[in-house]
């Protein structure tokens, strides 16, 4: 059997001897049925691919992805309050504790109603049997109010620091009605990180002393970054430190950027790298605004959905590159980043979907990109399916 370096040896030789060869995407585990994928994590040092459907369930999904025709339910909450409204509420969110094999600890997002607000909880798998969750397990972490069902976001990664940090939407509807997104005192429109380790007085989590707002009046402490709109995907690259985000526009830009402690990313003053036009307002005096570092608009998508960094074999030329997606149009693009000139090339389309002729069978709406053990990228299809990129 070949080692992963002798494949990524191959495929370097494949690339550098043949033409540009187009990105294309080909449906894997087409023998089993699931409803509203929207994320599916590996655990660390595990070959196990757990999805998550919108819905309220976890799948460990079968190792084979060509002949594969059962999954494990590891989770299922569906039964619970969670959803008035199927486009953005549910289940939204998975990620397992860097320990996860010695504490069997996991974390999950989701939204429930009466009062409408979403809950960040953790949970353990049972301990003779680790392909199920202890559902009596769970410990509520943090419950954020909802003033409205959409943007509620909901991703969740734990950085190289051990710490978990939590992408939250603005709470809704349009034009950041409430302004909440940069309003210091709601964690609405913001990444916060937080220490599952341990606990602050009156939380349930611990308030890490390095965050860049602790002891600042009126100003949450759990807060690493501001001014967000609906962010949907984000990835910390533990390889080189990057903290990638996607964050979905309204009326005319969708946009990349890299977190910074205490990051001010504009929404609602701006959207993507202009100003906000129903907003129409300046920033007060001194605010600083992170700019994104790829953008995009009309009629190119509607909703970006991001995201991971390549680092597979079978496709050399994108190595390092943080590749994303639209959920409207399906189309697929690179964005590369030099950190130390701290430029990027500005995205690149890499695959245009197409609803014409053959191309048909290739239609998704990503919900989200995954990367495998290998490096390789899986793209989750909201109207279902999974998708491997291939050439």
């Amino acid at each position: 059997m070949k080692t992963l370096t002798q494949l990524c040896l191959f495929f370097s030789l494949m690339a550098a001897s043949l033409a540009s060869a187009d990105v294309q995407f080909k449906e894997v585990y087409k023998n089993l049925k699931f409803k509203l994928p929207v994320a599916a994590v590996y655990p660390p040092d595990d070959s196990r691919l757990f999805l998550v459907e919108q819905g309220g369930r976890i799948l460990i999904m079968p190792e084979d992805r060509k002949n594969g025709d059962a999954y494990e339910v590891f989770l299922d909450i569906s039964g619970r309050d969670l959803i008035a409204h199927t486009f953005e509420e549910g289940l939204l969110g998975l990620a397992f504790h860097p320990d996860f094999k010695q504490n069997r600890k996991f974390y999950i997002y989701y939204t429930h109603q009466h009062p409408k607000r979403t809950i960040l909880s953790e949970l353990t798998t049972f301990e003779k049997t680790p392909n199920r969750a202890n559902l009596s397990s769970e410990r509520k972490l943090l419950e954020i109010p909802q003033p409205f069902w959409n943007h509620n976001s909901g991703n969740i990664v734990f950085g190289p620091d051990g710490m978990l940090y939590l992408a939250v939407g603005d709470g809704g509807k349009r034009d950041d009605i409430r302004r909440l997104a940069q309003n210091p005192f709601m964690l609405n429109g913001k990444v916060l990180r937080i220490d599952v380790n341990s606990r602050s007085e009156g939380h349930a989590y611990g308030i890490p002393s390095d965050n860049p707002f602790v002891g600042q009046e009126g100003v949450r402490p759990e807060i690493w970054a501001t001014g967000l709109r609906n962010p949907w995907g984000i990835q910390y690259d533990l390889k080189t430190g990057l903290f990638w985000l996607a964050d979905v526009g309204q009326n005319a830009m969708e946009e990349i950027n890299l977190i910074e402690k205490g990051g001010n990313y504009g929404w609602s003053y701006r959207e993507g790298n202009q100003k906000f036009t129903v907003r129409n307002e300046d920033p007060p005096a001194g605010t600083k605004l992170v700019d994104p570092i790829a953008v995009y608009g009309r009629p190119d998508g509607t909703s970006i959905t991001g995201g991971v960094v390549y680092y597979g074999c079978a496709f050399p030329e994108l190595k390092g590159q943080f590749i994303y997606g639209d959920w409207g149009t399906g189309h697929v693009w690179a964005v590369a980043y030099d950190p130390d000139k701290k430029k990027s090339n500005g995205g690149k389309m890499i695959f245009r979907n197409s609803e014409k002729g053959n191309h048909k069978q290739y239609v998704f709406k990503p919900a989200a990109f995954v990367r495998d053990p290998q490096g390789e990228i899986l793209v989750l299809s909201w109207n279902g399916g999974i998708f491997e990129m291939t050439k």
